[in-house]
Order: C-alpha cells, then sequence, then structure tokens
C-alpha cells in the first residue's frame, strides 16, 4: 500500500490552509432561512422549477451594470497559488470597487468541493445560494454542465468577450463545448523546473526522466492526482507512453483507453521506487511539491503556469538560478475560465467581473509574473497597437521559455472523460498497486 503525504506544515501555502469544507444541508426544512441554504423567502423549491434567468439574459449590458453597483461577489476558487490570491484580493478588488462599486470576496475552496456543493444544493432545490462566481475548467466543469449546475449562457453578453477572445479557442474546455456557460480567464501550459546551479542536464523526455530519476534516487516525485497539476503530469506521460495526443482528440474511447493505459502505469510503477521517499508517499498537492523543491529536497518541480518559477524567484522562494523546460514530446497547454452558478444570489455583478477579468486591463496586470504571471486568454492582435506594446514590454524573467518554444512544443488537453479515468486508474493500478 503507498500512503499520500498530508504535510500539513510543511508549506508556506498549503491548500488546506485555506480550503473550506463547509456542505450546503441535504435537509430541506419548510421555513428554513436564506443565509442557512433557504430561498430568500424561506421555501425550498423544486430543482425542476429553478428559473433560468432567461430575463436578464435578454438585458442589455449597461443595464447589467447598472444592476452590478454596489452588490457583492463570492469569487470561489482554489487558494493554494499565494501570489493569485493576493492579486484577486489586492488588485482585482480594487478595480471592481472603484469601476463598478462591488465587492469581491475570495473564498478558496477547491473545484471538486464547491462542485459538491453545488450538487447538494440543486438537489436541495435551493434557488439562491452563496457562490457568484467560480474558477473552472476541465473535468469540473463538464460535470457542472451534465448537472445543469451554471447560469448561462451568457459569454456573448460581455462585451470584452465579444471584443477581444478567440472563439474557436474558446469554444471548449478539454474538449467539451463550453455553449457560452464560461468565459476565459487565462492561459497555461505545463513546464518543468530545475535549479541549473545543482542540475546540469535536465531530462528532455519522459524516457530520459525514468533514467534521470534511477541515477538521482528520491529527488523527484509529483503531486498526488486529482491535485490539477499531479493529474496534469500523468497527463503528459500518458501522451508519451502511448504514441502521441492525436489518438484522443475524439471523445472518450473506452477501449482504446483499456488499450493504452497499461503503458502508463507501468511507466509510472517503474518509476516509483525512485521517488521522493521511495513513492511510499506522495505531495498531496502543488503547494507542498514547491516547498520540498525550494528547500532541495527534490531536483525537478512541475507547473502548469510557465512563469511559475519566475514568480518564485521574485517572491524570495526560488534562488535566482532556477529554469524551466518542456518535454520533446509536447507541453499541454489549457484555457482556464470563470462561470456563474444556477443559483448565484448575484447574477449581473458576477457577469460584470467575469467581463472585466477578460479586459486589457486585467489580462496585462496579470500577465505581470510580479502579480501572477498567468499568460493572457485573449486575442492580442484585436488589441490597438499601444496595448499591444504594454503586453510585448512585460519582463516575463530569465527563467520564463519564450513563446516560441511554448508555442512549437503545445499539445491540446485531453477530452475530459479521460481525465476522471486517468486518475481513477491512477489510484488502482499505481497508489494502491
Amino acid at each position: 500500500m503507498v500512503a499520500c503525504l498530508w504535510l500539513a506544515g510543511c508549506s508556506d501555502e498549503p491548500a488546506t490552509t485555506e480550503t473550506k469544507s463547509d456542505q450546503a444541508t441535504t435537509q430541506a426544512p419548510a421555513e428554513q432561512p436564506a443565509e442557512q441554504g433557504g430561498t430568500p423567502t424561506g421555501e425550498f423549491i423544486a430543482a425542476s422549477k429553478i428559473p433560468r434567468d432567461s430575463e436578464l439574459l435578454a438585458t442589455p449590458w449597461p443595464d447589467i451594470e447598472n444592476a452590478a453597483q454596489g452588490k457583492n461577489v463570492r469569487l470561489y476558487m482554489y487558494g493554494g497559488f499565494a501570489h493569485t490570491n493576493k492579486w484577486v484580493d489586492g488588485w482585482v478588488a480594487e478595480q471592481v470597487k472603484e469601476r463598478y462599486g462591488i465587492t469581491l470576496e475570495r473564498v478558496p475552496m477547491d473545484a471538486s468541493v464547491f462542485i459538491n456543493k453545488l450538487l447538494t444544493e440543486k438537489s436541495a432545490g435551493q434557488n439562491e445560494g452563496f457562490i457568484d462566481l467560480l474558477w473552472i475548467n476541465g473535468e469540473n466543469f463538464k460535470n457542472a454542465m451534465e448537472a445543469d449546475l451554471l447560469f448561462g449562457p451568457y459569454a456573448d453578453l460581455c462585451p470584452n468577450f465579444i471584443a477581444h477572445v478567440d472563439k474557436d479557442m474558446a469554444a471548449t474546455d478539454f474538449g467539451y463545448p463550453t455553449q457560452g456557460f464560461e468565459t476565459p480567464y487565462g492561459k497555461a501550459q505545463f513546464v518543468f523546473e530545475y535549479d541549473a546551479a545543482r542540475v546540469d542536464d535536465p531530462p528532455r523526455s519522459f524516457a530520459e526522466l525514468a533514467e534521470w530519476a534511477a541515477a538521482n534516487p528520491g529527488m523527484f516525485t509529483y503531486p498526488r492526482p486529482p491535485d490539477f497539476t499531479g493529474s496534469a503530469f500523468i497527463r503528459q506521460a500518458f501522451y508519451a507512453t502511448t504514441g502521441g495526443h492525436a489518438q484522443y482528440m475524439d471523445g472518450f474511447d473506452q477501449e482504446l483507453f483499456q488499450e493504452n493505459a497499461p503503458a502508463l502505469w507501468n511507466y509510472l510503477n517503474a518509476l516509483e521506487k525512485n521517488l521522493w521517499e521511495k513513492g511510499n508517499a506522495y505531495p498531496k498537492d502543488s503547494a507542498i511539491l514547491d516547498t520540498l523543491f525550494a528547500r532541495g529536497e527534490v531536483l525537478l518541480n512541475m507547473s502548469y503556469h510557465p512563469m511559475h518559477a519566475q514568480s518564485k524567484i521574485l517572491d524570495g522562494t526560488y534562488p535566482e538560478t532556477v529554469r524551466t523546460f518542456v518535454m520533446e514530446e509536447g507541453s499541454i497547454f489549457n484555457l482556464h475560465f470563470t462561470a456563474i452558478p444556477f443559483n448565484a444570489p448575484n447574477k449581473a455583478a458576477a457577469m460584470v467581473v467575469a467581463n472585466f477579468l477578460m479586459s486589457p486591463e486585467a489580462q496585462l496586470s496579470k500577465f505581470d509574473p510580479q502579480n501572477w504571471g498567468d499568460y493572457p486568454a485573449i486575442d492580442l492582435s484585436t488589441l490597438p497597437g499601444e496595448w499591444r506594446a504594454r503586453f510585448e514590454a512585460v519582463d516575463l524573467g530569465e527563467p520564463t521559455l519564450g513563446p516560441d518554444v511554448l508555442e512549437e512544443h503545445a499539445v491540446p488537453e485531453i477530452p475530459a472523460q479521460y481525465v476522471e479515468a486517468l486518475e481513477n486508474g491512477w489510484e488502482d493500478n499505481v497508489l494502491h498497486q
């Protein structure tokens, strides 16, 4: 049996310190106050009777902005990235307050937890909930759509979506049609990190990674799936060990998965004995892996944010000698999004915040590694020359790979149904092997 290491005290920014596990009650008393889970009038209604806010979806944008004035927006999002939290709590909150009178409250919660929360509220017929806006993508978006947990389609009402977003790129999320029920927030791509002062020649393929781990036992590991970064690592390895991504792009194929997945399990099981703690424990999330890397307990790290290393250098966590690289087999990329729950109490204000996050101002601020270092979700060719120059002038830092390198190695994310199959398969065939 292999155990997962929780290491609650090891990280300066563990997600567990910021992850709430409050769940909506499954009881449905006749007179439950709204703040305890009922509707504003205290009653519960059948889920099938919950209105889809058709009037709001037919409202002109200026009227939506007017309706948003003075409202509160609770943004539920993963809380394990300290620099992201700081940017949302600081710059974004200040901007939406100044521009629209909106009070933005960030609520740290893992996506799987808030999806379960919404499922509970849906089954209880809770017409008004607590969540206004979600940071979401991938399998969590797919699960939310299939359970009818989201409000929309609202994307085509947002001026910045209309003006600046590449509609073809935003049309799918891990292969699942977005249909206007989420709006892009940022763009990410998977990279590995190493300290050039300690590692002369990092591995450039997954075959070389296995050889490197054997030559440097205990100096590599990856977060336990379903942590987002750990799950992304096994998806990268799945592509590398089974002949590439193209065969998976037409949607989930159970027969193909069963035929190909054993190659991945064999690779990961062979790797396990050379991992940190001999594979008897895995960091529970990427924040803990960051800490292990910063302390020198492992020599390679990974991130789904190409500027992650530069951000860590700027905040003093990493030495200035840290650099990034991608594997020869390719580097998965995706858009991440915001979405609005079906029972969001302040939908108009949530739409305004989602629209602002797609603005050139927000995307530029987010792009700067001094703030976050997250790549733009908008198409920069839609911007005037002055704005394009501002983006080009951002110092991405020496550790950050150039856009040409990232683009050359970029491969699309696998369809969402494979993600769940891989995570469950890892649990059965690697963790408990």
